[in-house]
């Protein structure tokens, strides 16, 4: 299984891609940043994290994108642009038929270091150690994304088990009843 992780953000938007099964050892494909400067129009801003991704979905074809679920802070402009440009991820890989999932910052820190908890230096310790590489990458963005793709090769077999248990069970109920 081939993942784009996509950490996003208008100022720097993080992508990784992770390749494996849950149980092996994983490979990173290719790690980076798509940069926008802070001082340009958001409908430029959002172009270029567009053409961003595009590039990344171009060169690595990925099965699934997995983007990090926007949640709220008390910085409101903040969650606005992270929110605008997880939507232009979203929006990539759906124009191409790519499955995208959401994942929580607990559910990633969770899955990659056993703590919901982590800080920024643990995930990014982890996500050197599982993908064995020299240095963790920087910046942090570009350590996070891989993160959300690990996190989605390691969850995707389960949450795929659950998402047919409820379909069947769905299928199975008696018309007019379900669960």
């Amino acid at each position: 299984m081939r993942v784009l992780g996509v950490d996003p953000g208008l100022t720097r938007c993080g992508v990784g891609v992770v390749e494996g099964v849950a149980g092996r050892p994983l490979t990173m494909i290719g790690v980076g940043v798509v940069r926008t400067p802070a001082d340009a129009d958001l409908g430029h801003r959002l172009v270029a994290v567009e053409q961003g991704i595009e590039q990344w979905l171009d060169e690595h074809r990925p099965e699934f994108v997995a983007v990090e679920r926007v949640f709220s802070q008390h910085n409101v402009r903040t969650v606005m642009g992270t929110a605008q440009a997880s939507a232009v991820a979203m929006l990539c890989a759906a124009r191409r038929g790519i499955p995208v999932a959401l994942h929580t910052p607990s559910e990633v820190k969770a899955a990659v270091t056993g703590s919901g908890r982590a800080d920024k230096a643990q995930v990014g310790a982890m996500v050197t150690r599982l993908l064995r590489l020299s240095a963790p990458p920087k910046p942090a963005d570009a350590a996070d994304a891989l993160a959300l793709a690990i996190c989605h090769i390691w969850r995707a077999p389960a949450q795929n088990r659950l998402q047919q248990a409820v379909a069947l069970h769905t299928a199975q109920a008696p018309k007019g009843r379900t669960a």
